[in-house]
């Protein structure tokens, strides 16, 4: 080890201007970004999403105090002058200061975050996760990630139930166009009482002659159910998954993901909720602003509603087809400022504290590294043998075992991901014995 570690550490954290993300100063991402970076923000690129973790498609970065920052005894200049934009990335810093994460964590993921949190905004494109084929999803790491809404926010999730698919392939007829009437009859004489793995074998055989349809199918298919729609809504009210079909139809004309919505659960949150969802499970994040926490890693598998190169091979093959309604949590209040969100994941949990102009909160040290990201208000956050003045955009790390007081001028809504406390619990018990 090299100087001594500061209480708390500020970071620069990355964008991703994906296609789908909300043009210049339309994006709250672009807004949190620039106040984070202190970069101008290009009106004509799109900006989806900001990423605080150690993932190398989208690192932070250590920036001093301004005091200075050592970073471990790196040869050569050890102070990095925030002033004069000298960063080290924050996976560099932890290498060299190992034990800023904490024994727990440095014994089961070594020197890393085992979590990245985001912030997007408005995010449509269909994310399914994978852990396959590595020369095109990079990361060994699996993908659980629970999404916590800022707004009113939308979501497609996990697969519906047999009734409500039966109900599919009865009322929607493009359905049973595309996969033939045979796989829509099997659907139909399927019961309950089969048993779970004839529920999931038919519900993948549907699925999979799905996504495997010719794109000249699908071109013929799609303005033909969108003709039905628009007509049906001239004579009577739609559900709320058809008039969704109807915008997903604008934002994507002539995409796969049109037609395969109705086979997922439509996922209303409201601000303060929270979605998690384990890893192989599909789901495309349709509308509203959100904060997300998940394992640290970068493997996507998409095959619908995107641009982007799309694997339906591989998705069909490696999803659980689980049949539920994705559990949606409200959060525990640990205090009337700090509401907490966990997942039964070991990687991550996050807290949102609500902080009132001029109140002061304590968060108590634990046994792993913690980073903290400021949407709004103004204040200071303290720790031992550092303190920092925050405002929008900010984003902090604390390494483990450090009590951190917030404090606010205007009040102050900082979201804090860590490592899940039960997990550090646990490992804690398992040490003593």
């Amino acid at each position: 080890m090299g100087a001594e570690i500061p209480g708390i550490v500020r970071l620069k954290c990355s964008v991703q201007k994906y296609d789908w993300g909300k043009l210049g100063d339309e994006s709250a991402v672009a807004r949190l970004y620039a106040k984070n970076s202190r970069e101008e923000v290009i009106d004509a690129e799109p900006y989806a999403e900001l990423w605080i973790g150690t993932h190398d498609s989208g690192p932070s970065y250590v920036v001093a105090a301004a005091e200075g920052v050592r970073d471990g005894g790196v040869e050569g200049e050890d102070t990095y002058d925030r002033k004069k934009g000298d960063v080290v990335s924050l996976k560099d810093w932890i290498e060299r200061n190992p034990s800023v994460v904490g024994d727990k964590v440095l014994q089961k993921w070594g020197p890393t975050l085992p979590f990245l949190l985001k912030a997007h905004p408005d995010k449509d494109l269909a994310r399914i996760l994978h852990k396959q084929q590595p020369e095109v999803y990079k990361d060994g790491n699996h993908k659980p990630e629970m999404a916590l809404a800022l707004t009113k926010f939308e979501a497609l999730c996990g697969f519906v139930g047999l009734e409500e698919l039966k109900n599919v392939v009865r009322f929607v007829p493009e359905m049973t166009e595309v996969v033939g009437n045979s796989c829509g009859i099997q659907v139909l004489n399927t019961s309950e009482d089969d048993g779970e793995k004839i529920m999931k074998e038919v519900l993948q055989s549907l699925f999979t002659d799905l996504m495997s349809a010719s794109k000249t199918v699908i071109s013929e298919i799609i303005p033909r159910l969108i003709s039905r729609l628009n007509k049906k809504g001239q004579e009577m009210k739609l559900t709320d998954k058809e008039e969704l079909v109807l915008r997903l139809e604008k934002q994507y004309p002539g995409d796969i993901g049109v037609i395969a919505a109705f086979l997922f659960n439509y996922v209303k949150l409201q601000p303060g909720e929270a979605l998690y969802l384990a890893a192989n499970e599909p789901h495309a994040y349709i509308q509203g602003e959100c904060v997300e926490c998940m394992a640290t890693s970068d493997n996507v598998v998409r095959a619908g509603l995107t641009p982007k190169k799309r694997d339906v091979q591989t998705l069909c093959s490696m999803l659980t087809y689980k049949q539920s309604f994705p559990e949606i949590l409200p959060g525990v209040a640990a205090n009337p400022y700090t509401v907490k969100y966990s997942p039964p994941f070991e990687e991550f949990e996050v807290d949102c504290y609500n902080i009132p102009e001029e109140v002061s909160i304590v968060i108590p040290a634990v046994g792993g590294p913690c980073v903290y990201l400021v949407v709004a208000g103004e204040g200071t956050m303290h720790a031992a043998s550092s303190k920092e003045v925050i405002g929008e955009g900010d984003v902090l790390f604390a390494p483990a075992n450090t009590e951190i007081t917030l404090e606010t001028h205007l009040g102050s809504i900082v979201y804090r991901a860590g490592v899940n406390s039960r997990a550090l619990e646990e490992f804690a018990a398992k040490r003593m014995h």
